[in-house]
């Protein structure tokens, strides 16, 4: 049997995680219909992610996010720890103030789009960054404020976030 080096288990186990999110989605669609999915599945990325980050700050060490530069330290420990090769994104600091984060090719929107259901899908993505800056406690303002796929709807996905440290 092959050894999996931790960046291979890394991305599996990533995988394996993503698509059990996948046929949730999926099985609640089809048991409560999208309405109900959408809000039953950000609700629960938003609450994970709370937990999530609290996770990542103890396990890298990281006392307190009250600074831009702390704030990125702590997206490098996210991308050491739970970000995979296919989640392909880009972010940056265009301002002190302000976190843009940009899909390259989003995996949630061609999983949905698979399923046929892009008209219905309010993008979970995101929730994730909100769930983690309200599990940091920090105010903060997405634009655009949207629930839809930017990606189906504009055919790109740039949100910025614009955080009171």
């Amino acid at each position: 049997m092959k050894e999996l080096s931790k960046d291979e288990l890394k991305e599996l186990l990533i995988k394996c995680w993503m698509t059990h999110d996948a046929m949730w989605l999926m099985h609640t669609v089809q048991h409560c219909g999208f309405e109900k999915a959408n809000l039953i599945n950000k609700a629960a990325v938003r609450s994970m992610a709370q937990v999530e980050i609290k996770r990542i700050k103890k396990a890298f060490g990281l006392d307190k996010v009250e600074s831009a530069q702390d704030l990125r330290e702590l997206l490098a420990a996210v991308n050491k720890s739970i970000v995979a090769d296919f989640m392909d994104f880009d972010y940056s600091f265009p301002s002190e103030d302000t976190l843009r984060v940009q899909m390259n090719q989003c995996f949630a929107h061609d999983g949905i789009a698979k399923f046929g259901a892009l008209d219905h899908y309010e993008c979970g993505i995101f929730e994730r960054f909100f769930g983690w800056f309200d599990g940091l406690g920090l105010k903060y303002q997405a634009i655009p404020e949207v629930d839809t796929c930017l990606m189906h709807t504009t055919g790109s996905c740039v949100r910025d976030i614009k955080i009171a440290f």
